[in-house]
């Protein structure tokens, strides 16, 4: 989501606590749309990362540093004439605007006290950093909007700096039950979108955690919620709005079951109770880990779109191949029939008249049962004897080839999809490249020329996620074939235990055995968990997990990476969770 008016409070409220008195001691612009603060504290430096970008504009106390260019742009130079050591007063929002004001003082040339206003608009398309004077006046911005880009609003040195009012919302923070009611329930709109469309600085998503605090539906008619229920939805947007105002935030951030975040909130979002929720002490470090987390994703997700769809190509070609492999060999159930026939025909042959164009005989395979046979009137018994028989050899090799055949496409199919259940959980670009590996050992990726350049680095190397359990049992995750093959068979010892989804594709899982003993129930089932986690089955309420100590895991000659066979197990049945394992970096 984009920064609403309340993640904006949250912000306002921690650099307001951190940086009143603070002295400005560096201006920079890494980017055309971008300024970096650099602010000496009581606490010490801190950095402020502000941006105006139409694409993704933020703000939010950063430890990291940017490179800047040689030569400041000539905003960055404005910045630094007026305010290069000015002192930051306070830093304010206008009601539940997207919009942050940096009242800073400073001496100018003549050594007089002025004050100056630092404005972000943080507006989409339209945001903007804009620097006034104490009269309101723009002494210059980022972007310069003129009337013939805006109708609404010039943006250009001299002129009135004010808000456009460009839609008819309510300040939240001066609504009551009455005007609450007013404002929403008249409109003929889903609930949710009378909400956010009614009062400034609410999103779609708070809008629909009302709803869901509320116990209502969200896309039900605004204008059809009876009067008892508009109290109480109207009494908890009252709540939430007095713990805004009195600064009772909860910065966190939602992540699906890939561990990819979805969202990200200033408030308790409880209708995301199936996720997994991760709270942060400050929404600055959950802007930071989420657009970087976010991008990550973003960025392997692009980088791994060759790979998907050489996997995603090859599983379908395999898979129909398999259907039509299957559809063959159903077409030889029939050869044991053509053996009998041929085999009746030599014992009963001497009672069947030549040129007889079919025959009855008794079944001495079943109590003499009699069965019909059609013969070939222009060829004796025994020439129909011997068509039947070579009918049932042929159809004998058949499936015996098929058999063989369906085997290692069936091989191929796994192997494909256990591969696509790797891609989807892979995080940084050493999981790709490991996983490109496999394909190019498999055959199905051709080898390209990876000679390395002189004093080229190496490319990093994916290692198995290390998990550790509340009382120090350790867990090894593999994340491809590769690494579940050395996971398994140089990595663990023969007495640890070994943990993998039942019929489906997905991670080896490595229990380590702690001092010699056996592991406690409790460890056997978060392993089983991680285990149910990490394969294509993840998003299924259980699966079921063998596991059985390493000893007892063979690996065939000649099989696929990852592959192995076990001949006797244990079986549990779990919910796919990792939630109560402690990640080791």
């Amino acid at each position: 989501m984009a920064l609403d008016g309340i993640a904006v409070a949250n912000i306002v409220a921690e650099m307001n606590a951190a940086l009143q008195g603070a002295r400005i001691s560096k201006i920079a612009q890494p980017e055309a749309d971008e300024i970096m603060l650099t602010v000496k504290t009581a606490a010490g430096q801190r950095r402020i990362l502000i941006s105006a970008s139409a694409s993704l504009p933020l703000i939010y106390f950063t430890e990291k540093n940017k490179l800047s260019p040689m030569k400041a742009p000539n905003f960055c130079m404005l910045l630094r004439k007026h305010i290069g050591s000015g002192k930051i007063l306070r830093v304010w929002q206008p009601s539940l605007e997207r919009i942050i004001h940096f009242e800073i003082e400073h001496y100018d040339e003549m050594g007089d006290l002025r004050k100056k206003d630092l404005i972000l608009e943080l507006m989409g398309k339209h945001s903007n950093l804009i620097f006034c004077d104490e009269q309101g006046m723009i002494v210059d911005s980022l972007k310069h909007i003129s009337a013939q880009t805006s109708s609404v609003r010039e943006v250009l040195p001299g002129r009135q700096y004010f808000i456009a009012q460009t839609q008819d919302k309510l300040d939240p923070f001066r609504a009551d039950r009455e005007s609450f009611r007013e404002a929403v329930f008249t409109k003929p709109l889903p609930l949710y979108q009378a909400i956010y469309q009614s009062f400034t600085g609410i999103s779609p998503v708070i809008a629909q955690e009302l709803c869901c605090r509320a116990h209502l539906e969200s896309d039900q008619s605004a204008k059809e919620i009876p009067e008892e229920e508009q109290i109480h939805l109207a009494r908890i947007f009252l709540q939430m709005m007095e713990d805004i105002a009195q600064g009772l935030f909860s910065p966190n951030i939602i992540y699906d079951a890939q561990e990819i975040p979805v969202e990200f909130s200033a408030l308790p979002l409880t209708m995301y109770q199936d996720m997994t929720v991760r709270q942060f002490s400050s929404m600055s470090e959950v802007l930071e880990t989420y657009y970087a987390q976010k991008n990550a994703a973003s960025r392997i997700r692009q980088k791994s779109a060759d790979l998907r769809h050489l996997v995603n190509t090859m599983l379908e070609r395999e898979s129909k191949k398999l259907d039509l492999q299957a559809r063959q060999l159903k077409d030889t159930e029939k050869r044991d029939k053509f053996r009998l026939y041929g085999e009746l025909l030599n014992t009963w042959g001497y009672t069947i008249e030549p040129g007889a164009a079919s025959a009855v005989l008794p079944n001495y395979y079943d109590n003499d049962k009699e069965v019909k046979i059609t013969l070939d009137p222009n060829k004796s018994v025994s020439e129909n004897a011997q068509r039947f028989f070579e009918k049932y050899e042929k159809q004998k090799r058949t499936f015996e080839a098929l058999s063989e055949l369906i085997r290692q496409t069936r091989s191929e199919v796994e192997q494909l999809e256990s591969i696509r259940t790797f891609l989807d959980q892979a995080q940084s670009e050493a999981d790709l490249n490991q996983i490109r590996e496999e394909l190019v050992t498999s055959g199905y990726l051709k080898k390209h020329d990876t000679q390395k350049k002189k004093g080229a680095s190496r490319p990093e190397k994916s290692r198995p996620w290390h998990y550790r359990t509340q009382d120090g049992y350790d867990l090894y995750v593999g994340k491809n074939n590769l690494q579940n093959d050395e996971l398994t068979f140089k990595f663990a010892n023969a007495s640890d235990w070994w943990f993998h989804s039942k019929k489906a594709p997905g991670s080896h899982v490595i229990a380590r055995r702690k001092d010699g003993l056996d592991l406690p129930d409790h460890v056997f089932e978060l392993a089983a968990s991680a285990a149910a986690y990490y394969s294509s089955a993840r998003d299924a309420d259980k699966v079921e997990i063998d596991y059985v100590q390493r000893r007892e895991v063979k690996k065939p000659n000649g099989s696929k990476p990852g592959f192995v066979v076990y001949y006797t197990n244990y079986s549990m049945t779990v919910r796919p969770d990792i939630s109560q394992l402690i990640l080791v970096e």
